[in-house]
């Protein structure tokens, strides 16, 4: 009988397969169905995604329709990665809208490398792609799944849309030398960058409660000089938003850490139905909202971890 991992790795490789070929309004309505499916029946990772949501918006807002949003949101980021590959670069180029981004460019072309620190919001493997497309390749680091053959299938698809893959582990060299080694070659990282999963993180300020984010942004950029932008992602109608941040100024771990939450607070309070954060952000639930314990790991999805987590580059 199949293992777990070989079930997991078997519906990925159906997914890829079917919603590659069925007609893209049909795809779309089958995931929002499920994203309300999901929705209603409430299960950890919703009640998480509610919770953290209560932590950003004003008070009244209305969470059940919100959080439904989010969940929406989140099933058409896996349309998407599922239907990436076969998408025309002049769509998910020419669609995407960009908000100050003589920041990237100019940043790029200074040659001192750059780091884009990210948080969970929108789509950010179309943003990669967007990235790679116009110019600018770049490397991000994974998290070895279960079954390997999974983790391969994802590194691949990174991989077709001109992404460089390191993995956390069992490669060549510790992911930290290897990221500082491509920086001080003046190329380009993206870390996912909004919640810390080493236990090392570092305290910040967040949406008016203490949190902790990771390290490895900040470490990089002060080991190397490299710029250090904050980038978020959001949904434009049928297209893509983003929003590049000026460099953060080279200070201290904290200093510059907090100012990355204080940018990524600022985004997800303009878009907060795209922020998808279905894990604890911080250790307690805002007053009024019951506490709701960190999905386990059969329910998390398989490759949440994904090319861009910034806790995986932190000093180790």
């Amino acid at each position: 009988m199949p293992s777990p991992g070989r079930f997991t790795d078997l519906a990925y490789a159906l997914g890829w397969r079917v919603v590659r070929v069925l007609p893209e309004p049909v795809a779309a309505r089958g995931f929002a169905a499920a994203a309300d499916w999901a929705t209603r029946r409430g299960g950890r990772g919703v009640r998480r995604l509610r919770a953290n949501l209560a932590r950003v918006v004003p008070p009244g807002t209305d969470l059940d329709a919100l959080t439904k949003a989010a969940m929406r949101s989140y099933a058409r980021y896996w349309l998407e990665v599922f239907r990436l590959q076969d998408m025309a670069p002049e769509r998910y180029i020419g669609n995407m809208v960009v908000q100050d981004e003589h920041y990237l460019r100019d940043t790029y072309a200074a040659g001192k490398g750059m780091i884009l620190a990210l948080p969970h919001m929108g789509n950010w493997e179309q943003a990669g792609a967007w990235l790679a497309g116009t110019g600018v390749p770049f490397t991000t680091v994974a998290e070895r799944l279960r079954p390997e053959s999974l983790f391969d299938r994802f590194v691949a698809f990174r991989e077709s849309l001109g992404m460089e893959v390191i993995p956390l582990t069992g490669g060549a060299a510790p992911p930290m030398e290897l990221l500082a080694e491509r920086l001080r070659a003046g190329g380009c990282l993206c870390l996912l960058a909004d919640r810390d999963l080493s236990a090392r993180g570092v305290p910040v300020r967040f949406f008016g409660a203490e949190a902790r984010m990771a390290a490895g942004p900040a470490a990089l950029a002060l080991r190397t000089g490299a710029p250090l932008l904050p980038v978020a992602l959001c949904f434009e109608g049928d297209g893509w938003g983003c929003r590049i941040y000026p460099p953060i100024e080279h200070t201290d771990m904290a200093t510059m850490t907090q100012a990355l939450a204080d940018a990524f607070a600022e985004s997800i309070a303009e878009h907060p139905a795209d922020w998808h954060m279905l894990q604890r952000i911080w250790p307690d639930p805002p007053e009024g909202e019951p506490a709701a314990a960190p999905p386990p790991p059969a329910e998390q999805p398989a490759t949440e971890p994904t090319a861009t987590e910034p806790t995986e580059t932190g000093e180790r």
